[in-house]
């Protein structure tokens, strides 16, 4: 018998299969999907089983499989096919898509740590030998309390003293059994079952099982989708199946994880980044071992190894954190659609402002629309006021309007919570000196330095560049260095010099850092132990916290004035999203959003909190400019150490497009990228445009295995850019 093997290299010129012949000894025990290690060029190298034959027809001579590496390990058909159809469609290696798939504790390229634990239980091994042992042995008491203690129960061996446990080895009295130990371990006894309002019960009802098709649940911030999603999955656990819930964020993952504990109890595995390795192993393996029936996580529990899916569920699907940025650049709502469509079941995406491409597949009935239009309880929709920082400016409030000043005080008197959002972390966005004008840049990247005060460190957001701050200019070596620009950390330090006695939690990418914060900032602000959350967007989706009555947004611009043409999208969705924070109880929520274009249609829109209008507006901007969901677009990037060369080769991939694909398909470029130079590599960058070209894969493929012989520059493609 003989294996397919692709190995752990994710090079181009090795995107292939390898023939390795299964010894005998292993013939009843490989199987298709499993990790094993194999010969390769005078190395030992590991690979995954893509087939097994009988026979092969091959003049060469054929090595052997060393061993199996990993029994546990097996990727199911479904998940070999995921794999195959993720390479094909973001054009990346076969192998770099299952390295996807897996967690980093059970990746293919390296040899992994066992990150196995268990607990050993320590049992009786004959009773009457033992109940003969302690009539023989009168005096041995505190053997015999153990004895009597294991005659009804079994013990933990850490319980037991080493040398009484030694004894009774010895006499041969007690059996020890090893048992699986999970780190997360979830007991809830107390199942909270909550009762779905006449509108719920509606949208509940009009989802169809076994069958594909795609929903979209358009539901007001507050109208409780989250039960609705809670209901389906026990409906579909109820019919012997297992669920899928995505989520965008991993705070989200928390406090949805914590409603879905005390839904289902421990049938909830949890998948995000920020768990250990060891963690992410066993929850993995769980799932692997259909020991859960349901996986609430981020973008990669898409590829949860989860058999019998009866429905996948995507919350906030108009996220942008469900597209990877880096090689594979998939989108987790497509593998989501793949995987629906492999298993017949329905796909739900949920958001309170659904992605122009999803609203417009619903109004094509290409997705089913279900709506909730109401707050649940007596929750009300939140009163929104545009301030105009123009005029702020002239009073010298460059940072709080008088009103959100004066909200904020009376939220204080009435000891009720705060929600602050300002979309850019650090204390400083540049520093500059004011007598030689030199400016702090990133070495490596064409991006000036953010200032982090609490650290003291000038840090590079795209490649991770850090310098410690001088108290003089480096170059002129004056007193002169001055801050420009507005981040969180500063933010911060403002809000304490304005409100001396205020209890502050920030929340961002520096102070989730460390392991647990996500879950311990969110944990403790619902716990009223702050009066003021501060973050980033991360804050502005999906948390629910009773007591908050006012939400400020500092600088609404910051995301507006990004050139891209889904800025005035990202805009509407936070503002949106955020203001959804206030007024979640019977508190009356305000919303208090700081601008410099309070005219622009957008934040016009958030105002009347009319989603329905911007939708109309944006689809007519982005009709006329040929930008989704009128048009697909495809980005690549020729990327090279050398500007002239680089610029060089972006220009003949723009000719062979140009020559190659349909003449109705749009080349744009090659420009500059975004950031021109990052990492110390020049970026050029062509934006192609099209309807429907037979002819597009084709020819990106052939591109693509062009540069695997150039040596000065590479290729990036993504063939659905949220960003450009």
């Amino acid at each position: 018998m003989y294996a397919k093997v692709i190995i752990e290299y994710p090079v181009k010129s090795l995107n292939k299969m390898f023939i390795y012949k299964i010894p005998k000894y292993l013939e009843t025990k490989i199987e298709v999907g499993m990790k094993v290690y194999v010969p390769f060029n005078h190395k030992e190298v590991f690979g995954i089983v893509i087939d097994i034959v009988k026979e092969i027809d091959v003049e060469y001579e054929i090595k052997d499989i060393i061993r199996i590496e990993n029994p546990e390990l097996v990727l199911s058909k479904e998940l070999l096919d995921i794999g195959k159809y993720l390479a094909d469609s973001t054009l990346c290696n076969l192998i770099t898509a299952y390295q996807t798939m897996l967690p980093s504790s059970l990746k293919i390229k390296k040899q992994t740590s066992n990150y196995d634990l268990y607990d050993e239980f320590i049992s009786i091994n004959d009773i009457s030998l033992a109940k003969e042992y302690i009539n023989r042995y009168p005096n041995r008491k505190k053997q015999i309390i153990v004895l009597e203690r294991l005659m009804n129960e079994t013990i933990n061996k850490k319980e037991i003293n080493s040398n009484i446990l030694k004894a009774l080895k010895e006499n041969n009295l007690i059996k020890i059994a090893r048992v699986k130990k999970y780190r997360i371990n979830i007991d809830n006894k107390n199942i909270i079952k909550k009762e779905l309002t006449q509108e719920q019960s509606i949208v509940f009802n009009q989802v169809e099982f076994n069958k594909y098709n795609t929903y979209l649940l358009y539901g007001i911030t507050g109208s409780g989708k989250t039960e609705v999603y809670i209901k389906w999955i026990e409906k579909v656990i109820n019919m012997g199946k297992t669920a899928i819930m995505l989520v965008p964020e991993i705070g989200l993952t928390t406090q949805i994880a914590i409603r879905f504990y005390e839904a289902f109890g421990n049938d909830v595995a949890i998948l995000h980044s920020s768990l250990s390795q060891g963690e992410r192993y066993d929850e993995y393996i769980k799932i692997m071992q259909g020991k859960v029936k349901i996986v609430v996580g981020t973008r990669s529990a898409i590829f949860a190894p989860l058999k019998d899916i009866g429905i996948i569920i995507i919350d906030e699907e108009d996220s942008n954190s469900y597209k990877q940025d880096n090689t594979p650049k998939y989108h987790a709502r497509e593998i989501a659609k793949y995987r629906c469509n492999y298993n017949n079941i329905p796909l739900v995406l949920g958001s309170a402002t659904p992605s122009l491409e999803s609203k417009a597949r619903a109004d094509k009935k290409v997705y089913n629309l279900l709506k909730l239009t109401t707050r649940v309880g007596k929750a009300q929709i939140p009163k929104i006021y545009l301030v105009n920082m123009e005029d702020e400016i002239k009073k010298r409030n460059t940072i709080f309007s008088d009103l959100l000043q004066e909200k904020i005080k009376e939220k204080l008197l009435k000891k009720e919570q705060i929600i602050l959002l300002l979309n850019r972390r650090g204390f400083a966005t540049f520093i500059t000196c004011s007598n030689c004008g030199y400016t702090y840049k990133c070495p490596n990247c064409d991006i000036t330095l953010t200032y982090h005060k609490t650290t003291n460190n000038l840090i590079c957001h795209y490649c991770g560049y850090q310098i410690k701050k001088a108290s003089r200019c480096p170059k002129c070596q004056e007193d002169s260095l001055n801050y420009y620009g507005l981040g969180t950390e500063k933010l911060e330090e403002k809000i304490k010099e304005l409100y001396p006695e205020i209890r502050v939690i920030r929340m961002d990418q520096d102070t989730t850092r460390n392991k647990g914060m996500h879950e311990k900032i969110i944990k403790e602000f619902k716990e009223n132990k702050y009066d003021l959350l501060l973050g980033t967007q991360m804050i502005s989706k999906g948390l629910d916290f009773p007591k908050v009555s006012l939400v400020g947004v500092i600088n609404a611009d910051t995301t507006l004035n990004i050139p891209d043409y889904r800025s005035s999208e990202n805009t509407f969705a936070l503002l949106n999203q955020v203001a959804g924070r206030a007024g979640r109880s019977d508190i009356l929520g305000e919303v208090v959003i700081q601008t410099y274009n309070p005219d622009h249609f957008c934040l016009k829109c958030v105002l009347d909190n009319d989603y329905d209008s911007f939708y109309l507006q944006e689809m007519a901007f982005r009709k006329k400019l040929k930008y989704p969901p009128y048009y697909y677009l495809v980005s690549l990037k020729v990327i090279g150490k050398e500007y002239e060369k680089t610029l060089e080769n972006a220009k003949k991939v723009k000719n062979y497009l140009v020559n190659n694909l349909n003449k109705e398909t749009i080349v744009l470029g090659p420009t500059t990228a975004a950031v021109l130079k990052c990492k110390n590599e020049y970026r050029m960058q062509i934006i192609i445009k099209y309807k429907y070209d037979d002819k597009l894969i084709k020819v990106l493929k052939e591109l693509d295995n062009l540069f695997t012989s150039i040596k000065d520059s590479y290729l990036d493609i993504d063939l659905s850019p949220l960003q450009i």
